[in-house]
């Protein structure tokens, strides 16, 4: 009987044994080694290694030379294979808002923030709660918020949206769409300078619910008791970074309340934001605009149901990959508190601002925004402005087409005043695209300057 309980056992633990062979087989290569993901891993590392010359990157999804190296793909103003190459007589490129700036924070965090994908991940349309949201993500989302102090996220609900474009469009049409007081559409306004997007949707959808009727200013000035108004309000502002509040206030009037720019790298956090719509976006957050991925804060339920629904009838949410990627990131932000990346950021774009404006304090033809030093609950302390944006104004009475002036005189390319609703005395030249972009843009109004103050010792950036 003892023979037959000991062969009993060791079969149960030479059973066992296989077992786990089979999984380390499955999952773990030999000596170690990762079986599934290798390939894969060996891929990204393989273009991750790819130097370009700094002045560049290499992608996965990038172009391939001769079936096997990946191309670069050069900064501007760089060419050749390698991106080696300056080409002189190119434009600074002053115009977008991509986040390149904070490229080495991630490049850093390598490790961390990298993503293995399986081929069969979320293949459903819903999670297995049905929902088309990831919980732990939105709990991510809620704790960072709680962390930062910039926003109140108790008691409120989550939409989650392709980036902050839909975002605006569903807040849009669930405040429009609800309007069953007036037989009139709802009156669409901003304060001048505003982000052009705004305009640039309401005009496109042409709905019967709202009509984008300009600066919010010019309308309060002319409309009764009875107009049903949507503010849009951007704070920090894009463009001038100002922190900013709706002019239009009763029972009539609805905010939405875009707040990309309100993490520590961009403002001070004064206090929590407590709107009824706050609008965010990873892309301002860790850079990662291509991902296309945003949230909102909803207050009132009903108006969180009919974003909701305008999400799912768009897009039928949001891409699983996409939630993953945000996922992952917001692991990293979240491991100091967020400290690493915000002094990261802030102290980028802080730079760049302090130089940029060293330069145009020699000058008595271009001026920019004044933006005071305030106090940050996150950073508890005072902190110097970190725009995202310059707003460059033309003082000179002849130079009324700003950007003509620089495009001219100096080879710069920012953004039209026009197309934020201001004059075209003023052009917006962004602080945050990769060190390159800023470098070279610094270079040029060093030169512009120069041939106004020829005497006058400028600030020079090392190139």
């Amino acid at each position: 009987m003892a023979k037959l309980q000991s062969s009993y056992f060791v079969c149960f633990a030479f059973s066992i044994f296989v077992n786990l062979l089979l999984v380390l087989k499955l999952y773990v290569g030999g000596e170690g080694e990762l079986s599934w993901s290798r390939g894969a891993a060996e891929e990204a590392e393989h273009v991750a290694a790819v130097s370009c010359s700094g002045h560049g990157r290499a992608y996965l999804d990038g172009l391939i030379l001769d079936g096997k190296e990946p191309v670069c793909e050069c900064n501007s103003c760089y060419g050749g294979p390698d991106c080696s190459q300056f080409l002189t007589a190119c434009a600074a490129n002053a115009d977008s808002g991509d986040p390149l700036f904070l490229e080495p924070f991630w490049m850093q965090h390598a490790a961390k923030s990298a993503v293995v994908v399986a081929g069969w991940h979320r293949m459903s349309y819903t999670f297995a709660d049905q929902s088309r949201i990831s919980a732990k993500l939105e709990r991510h989302i809620r704790k960072l918020h709680a962390i930062v102090g910039n926003a109140v996220t108790q008691g409120r609900y989550i939409v989650f949206g392709a980036g902050s474009t839909q975002l605006l469009n569903a807040a849009l049409h669930a405040l429009s769409s609800n309007n069953l007081s007036s037989s009139s559409p709802a009156s669409v306004v901003v304060s001048v300078p505003y982000y052009r997007l705004y305009q640039e949707q309401a005009e496109f959808v042409r709905s019967v619910d709202y009509k984008f009727e300009g600066d919010a200013a010019v309308l309060q000035n002319i409309s009764d008791a009875n107009t049903n108004v949507i503010e849009f309000v951007t704070s920090p502002n894009n463009p001038d970074g100002k922190l900013k509040k709706a002019i239009f206030q009763g029972s009539n009037a609805k905010a939405i309340y875009d707040r990309v720019y309100y993490w520590p790298h961009f403002t001070a956090i004064p206090a929590p934001a407590d709107d009824d719509i706050m609008i965010f976006s990873i892309s301002k957050l860790t850079g990662h605009a291509g991902s296309r991925f945003g949230w909102a804060v909803v207050k009132d339920e009903s108006v969180y149901k009919r974003m909701s629904e305008s999400i799912q009838i768009s897009s039928l949410g949001v891409s699983r990959d996409a939630q993953l990627r945000a996922l992952k990131l917001l692991n990293v932000v979240l491991e100091t508190g967020g400290k690493e990346i915000f002094e990261f950021g802030y102290n980028k774009v802080k730079s760049r601002w302090e130089k940029l404006s060293n330069t145009l304090a020699l000058s008595n033809r271009f001026s920019l925004q004044k933006i005071a030093p305030q106090y940050c609950t996150y950073f508890k302390k005072t902190r110097k402005p970190s725009p995202g944006y310059v707003w460059l104004k033309c003082e000179r009475e002849e130079d009324k087409d700003c950007y003509a002036v620089l495009q001219n005189e100096a080879n710069i390319y920012g953004r039209r005043g026009s197309l934020f609703g201001a004059e075209d005395r003023h052009v917006r030249l962004t602080l945050l695209r990769s060190q390159d972009d800023f470098d070279i843009l610094l270079h040029r109004l060093n030169q512009l300057v120069l041939k106004e103050n020829e005497p006058q010792k400028l600030f020079v950036n090392e190139i």
